[in-house]
């Protein structure tokens, strides 16, 4: 017969903190929205129990009110004024040997340092792109829109010039589109287009929907030819402007921002 556990053995958490009132907004989103972490990584640590308010342990749905004392990992976090802060994006062009990483055990460069620095909350990456490849990567201060703007059920478009060498025929294209499989499953290009060049060189314009590791790259070695570079050109609706050089940044004007919030459904 099950014993009835003590108050002793209970974790350290409050009625209030389980059944918080559906006042205020969920921890978890104010959270991310303010650029302290991703809302994966929050729930994560909410699970793990590293967060607090008012000195107990917080679940999965809690509403911050007024006057709660937050901490994470033990360190007080104001987050009142994350709450008033307004949204921000960042159009970067990233060049080819930059990581897309705050810090790099090996020193090498990463586009954060290439930011403007935030005093409230940090600077979140939409997505990756890998060390050889440049392009457009959106960064933005507000988790909840990089959140949607990544998840899969979003199926944000991502467009990519791609230099080819090697030879393309149509029915490479064909079964590029119709689908092959890759050793983490199949995948395929949801449009891919001939643009310029002759010989053994050619550029292609290619799009996909997911996220997955070197995908681009990965789709066209899997028929034999080789990527020799490597552009991402187009995030949704959100086009790299050609007066936006490698190592710089434009900054999403109101009209621009609120069209992206609309998009995915802010």
């Amino acid at each position: 017969m099950a014993r009835k556990p003590r108050p002793a053995a209970a974790p350290k958490t409050s009625p209030s903190t389980n059944t918080a009132p559906a006042e205020g907004e969920r921890i978890q989103k104010t959270l991310a929205r303010a650029g302290v972490g991703s809302r994966r990584e929050i729930e994560r640590w909410i699970a793990e129990g590293k967060i607090s308010v008012n000195g107990n342990v917080v679940q999965l749905g809690y509403h911050l009110k007024a006057d709660d004392h937050l901490q994470i990992n033990g360190r007080v976090v104001k987050w009142e004024k994350y709450a008033e802060q307004p949204t921000r994006v960042l159009v970067y062009h990233k060049p080819v040997g930059e990581l897309v990483t705050r810090r790099d055990p090996e020193g090498r460069p990463v586009i954060f340092t290439q930011l403007p620095r935030l005093q409230v909350g940090r600077w979140i990456a939409v997505g990756r792109l890998d060390i050889n490849t440049s392009g457009l990567i959106l960064v933005t201060n507000n988790g909840e829109l990089a959140n949607r703007l990544m998840h899969p059920a979003q199926e944000v478009e991502r467009e990519y010039a791609v230099r080819i060498l090697g030879e393309v025929d149509d029915a490479m294209l064909a079964r590029l589109k119709q689908g092959v499989e890759l050793e983490d499953g199949p995948a395929h290009f949801d449009n891919v287009s001939f643009y310029a060049g002759e010989g053994a060189n050619k550029w292609f314009y290619a799009t996909v929907k997911q996220g997955r590791n070197r995908l681009v790259r990965r789709l066209w070695e899997s028929q034999g030819v080789k990527v020799s570079r490597l552009i991402r050109v187009r995030y949704g609706e959100i086009g790299l402007p050609e007066r936006v050089r490698a190592h710089s940044f434009y900054e999403l004007e109101p009209k621009e921002l609120q069209g992206l919030m609309e998009f995915v459904g802010l």
